[in-house]
Order: C-alpha cells, then structure tokens, then sequence
C-alpha cells in the first residue's frame, strides 16, 4: 500500500485508517500516490454520485469558483431557492434548510421536532428512535444513534429519546401508548451504519398512519439512502409515504459538503429567524453541487441506472454466495448493498484495497457497497469478480 501507519503524526487519531492515499480518480476508479489504480465501490461513502472528475460537474464548479464561493446568510442566495425548489418537487414537500453535512441536517430534525412539541405546549418532547440506528455524532444525534460503542465515553446523553426495534408496528405502540410528549418518529428507511437494514414498505405506511393519527412527525432519515442511491430519488418513496421531515447530505453534492432539511406543511414552518443558523451552510459553492448534481442525474438517467446495475449487482453476489457457510444475508437495494457474514470481517477492507477493490466494512460483520451511480454493468461484474473470492478465502479460515 501507498503509505505506512503514521503518515499523519499530526492529525488526531480519530480514523482507523488504511495505509492508502489517493491522487485522482476518473468514472468509478481511483489511483493511490503510488499509481496503482482501485475500483471504487464505496464512493466516499456514499457521497460521490457522480464518481470521479464528471466532466459536466467539474465545469460547473469550476465556473461557481472564479464567481463566488461564500457570502453567508445575510443575503440571499439565488441556488438556495433553485435547489429549494427541486428538491421539494421531487419529494412532495414543501421548504428547505441547508446546512454542511448529514449530522448537521439530522441535528436540525431533532431541533425542530423539539420545537414542533413546545409549539404545542409539549415542555419535554420526546422522538422515537431505533435500535441499530446512526444519524451522527454531536451529543444530540450520537443520543439518537442505537449504537452503544459510538455513545460510549461521551455521556450523559441527552434525554428525550424513546427506542424501539425495527419494524414492529406493537412495539412502537407499546413504547409510547399514552405518553402525551411524543413528538416524532424518527427512523432511516435503509439503516446504512447500522449494517444496511432496510424498514419494510409495509411498517413505513403503518408508521405514516400512526403518526397522522397522534400528530407526531415522521422524519425520515435519507443522508446514506437518498439522492437515488436505491433507484428512487428518496429510498422512503418505494413505500409510498411521504415524511414530513427529510434529513439529506451525502450524494447530494457529489462530493462537495452539502446538507438540507427538507419539510412539508406540518413542519416546514416551524423554525423562524434566530431558532436555526450556520455559517457555511447553503453557500454559493455547495448549492450550484446540489443543482449540477440532480441535472446531470436526470440528463444521464441515473436513477433507472442505480435501479438495473444494482439488480444486477446483488442478483450476481446471490448467485456466488448465498447459501455458502458463514453468508448470513445480502440485502439492500439498488446500489445500497450489504453482504452480512455470520462473523466480525474488518480485516476485508484492507485485502479488498489489495485486490484493487474499495469496499467498507459497517455494524462489525456486514460488507458494505455503495459505488457511485454511474457504475454500469460490467464494473459491477468486475466489483463481484474481485470481492466474492475475499469473501470465499475468508470464511475458509
């Protein structure tokens, strides 16, 4: 590999990191500083939609740098509303906030639905969160994440939480039968973190229903599963549901830090001047990323793309693993996929970097891929081509 252990003796110690460095990139595939070239299916997780150097993407923002980068939100910012827009037209809501990255927006849901509960009288709101959930790290969203070893160092927690497990329309109505503080619900449609587990269509729409009936917010957390990562713009839309909250950060700028909270009607006027702020959020830069990003998707059909290569992607891995000893589950959708092994498997991502293969290794046990989407068809043969015999070779161990 390119580098050793302690290329970075000055930067915190915060990542287990591979001994790798990268230089360029171009489509789905990448070269360390040495020049040796990786298949990329992790897209920075998640965030790299367009994969490396899109020529359409690189001259928009070149074109936005020589004009304006930042100038804060004293002023308008014309792309603000152009993203606004397009982004309420494709998920059926109705305004947005922008911010810099997916804890952000999800600190912002949760500042809301407080808000929303207080607006009603409500003194001490509480959202129902999940078990195996991730939607951050600051102290708000790491109290909202199901995963102990992530909050673990850093309590008290913050109170106002309720768990329940996935999708079990009982428990959730066990956990909060008669408990008038309830505010929210607060859930991924595909968990990505917590090991790419998916909320069925099913318990989405009683989830929806529930809320209607107890005026609770349904907010959904699309940062990892939006942004047409499952064929869908919004993974939560194969369901037929519409949130009243959505949470967006990841592939929305194509790699430039982007984040946005999208509302509808029952929350999109919650937060007025003073509640809510950033600095860098919705500058120049990361709104004309948004808008080039979500033209060049449409212009390119990366949508339908996402839906068909990642078909054909988890239709190959079942054929070559399933069934095999120590394959517990592939599950996912479109180019959101998860292979979980009946054993912790991080030692993957470092044979995969090896083999020329960028892959990520979540919730302990479950390799997960997430290419860019405009992976085509014979990349996601060659993904398979080099990830199913690390796979073999580990388990034979």
């Amino acid at each position: 590999m390119a580098l050793a252990p302690a290329a970075s003796p000055h930067v915190m110690n915060t990542y287990a990191r591979l001994p790798l460095a990268f230089s360029h990139g171009k489509g789905v595939r990448v070269w360390d500083v040495d020049g040796k070239e990786y298949l990329d299916a992790l897209a920075g997780i998640a965030v790299n939609t367009l994969g490396h150097g899109h020529p359409k993407l690189v001259a928009a923002l070149q074109d936005q740098v020589a004009k304006l980068i930042h100038t804060s939100n004293y002023y308008h910012v014309p792309d603000q509303e152009r993203l606004a827009a397009k982004l309420c037209e494709l998920s059926g809501l109705s305004k947005a906030f922008f911010c810099s990255s997916g804890l952000e927006a999800n600190e912002a849901a949760i500042k809301l639905a407080r808000k929303y509960g207080h607006d009603k009288g409500i003194e001490r709101p509480q959202i129902v969160v999940y078990e195996k959930a991730f939607h951050g790290r600051s102290i708000a969203t790491l109290s909202a994440t199901g995963n102990p070893k992530v909050q673990k160092g850093f309590e008290p927690l913050v109170e106002g939480f309720i768990r329940v497990p996935l999708n079990d329309i009982e428990a959730l109505r066990r956990a909060t039968e008669g408990n008038p503080e309830v505010v929210a619900v607060f859930l991924e449609t595909i968990q990505g973190e917590g090991g790419v587990n998916p909320m069925r269509a099913e318990y989405l729409r009683e989830v929806r229903q529930l809320c209607d009936e107890r005026d609770w917010l349904l907010m959904i957390d699309e940062v990892q599963c939006g942004m047409g990562r499952t064929g869908k713009w919004f993974a939560h839309q194969w369901a037929g549901v519409v949130p009243d909250v959505m949470p967006l950060a990841k592939g929305l700028g194509s790699g430039v830090p982007i984040g946005a909270v999208v509302a509808g009607p029952k929350a999109a006027d919650v937060f007025q001047p003073g509640n809510h702020g950033t600095t860098f959020g919705g500058n120049p830069l990361a709104m004309r990323a948004g808008v080039e990003t979500i033209r060049i998707m449409e212009e390119d059909g990366l949508l339908a793309n996402a839906a068909r290569v990642g078909d054909q992607l988890r239709g190959a891995l079942e054929r070559e693993l399933s069934g095999l000893d120590g394959v517990t589950q592939i599950r996912g959708q479109g180019l959101m996929l998860g292979i979980e092994l009946a054993r912790p498997c991080g030692v993957l991502t470092g044979r995969a970097a090896d083999a020329g293969l960028l892959i990520s290794v979540t919730a302990d046990n479950v390799v997960r891929l997430v290419p860019p989407l405009i992976l085509t068809t014979a990349e996601a043969d060659e993904i398979v081509a080099r990830l199913v015999p690390l796979i073999r070779a580990f388990l034979a161990e």
